[in-house]
């Protein structure tokens, strides 16, 4: 048995080998006085937010996931700044479905900063919505999206973040996903490039962290992160959004 010596020092032994896996603050001179920033996506940005409070910085309308933390960190962090968050993900949705309420969940908000995260649905309802959507679809309706947006809003900066599949997800066994999916990212990253959006690399962010705990502990069912799993967005979040600062 343990006693409480020998558990704090193999507590501390067991910390010091297991990365940190921090939340990253910004850097102090390039930290806007005042932004308008926007959350756009699916149920992965959604995070079961209470949509009647649909306000700035209201806890209940963050969600419960990825979003929450980043609001959050920033607010807490950096108190002398202000910022106005908003979360418009909604659950199901995919690219189309975003351009039908754009004018009042975008354009009339007026962001400085829009993020958005979208294509896990454009990919998945083909595999069990009879959606006939294809990658092809996927692709010219962001572009055409964010593309009209910039138009409208000129100087507004983007940040995209790049649908994912936890690999192993109780809701990811179809071949297609190794197959298919990967062809949904890659527009993603397309569009990223050519509207000069920062891009957050999140396949990357969940194949590393499967090497460190189980998809059970991150995404349970492949494409709903849990708290560890939205933490982890959110850091790749920060980093993203430091580098479109510079």
């Amino acid at each position: 048995m343990l006693n409480r010596r020998s558990f704090i020092k193999s507590s501390t032994l067991g910390l010091a080998a297991t990365p940190l896996l921090q939340l990253p603050n910004l850097t102090t001179e390039k930290i806007p006085d005042q932004v308008t920033l926007l959350f756009q996506g699916d149920s992965i940005t959604d995070a079961h937010r209470v949509r009647a409070n649909y306000y700035p910085n209201n806890g209940q309308g963050m969600g419960n996931g990825y979003v929450f933390h980043i609001v959050t960190h920033l607010m807490g962090n950096y108190p002398k700044t202000s910022w106005q968050c908003y979360n418009r993900g909604i659950s199901g949705n995919k690219v189309f479905q975003l351009m039908e309420r754009w004018e009042d969940d975008c354009l009339q908000l007026n962001p400085n900063v829009l993020s958005v995260l979208i294509g896990v649905n454009d990919f998945w309802h083909t595999l069990t919505s009879s959606y006939e959507g294809t990658v092809r679809t996927y692709e010219n309706d962001l572009k055409t999206l964010l593309t009209n947006t910039k138009k409208e809003l000129p100087n507004l900066q983007l940040i995209i973040g790049e649908p994912f599949v936890a690999k192993g997800g109780t809701a990811v066994g179809d071949k297609s996903w190794v197959n298919t999916f990967p062809a949904y990212q890659e527009a993603a990253r397309k569009v990223a490039n050519e509207l000069g959006a920062a891009f957050i690399p999140y396949q990357q962010i969940f194949d590393d962290a499967l090497k460190l705990a189980p998809v059970s502990y991150w995404c349970p069912d492949g494409v709903h992160p849990s708290m560890a799993g939205a933490y982890l967005m959110a850091k790749g979040w920060i980093e993203a959004f430091e580098q479109l600062m510079k």
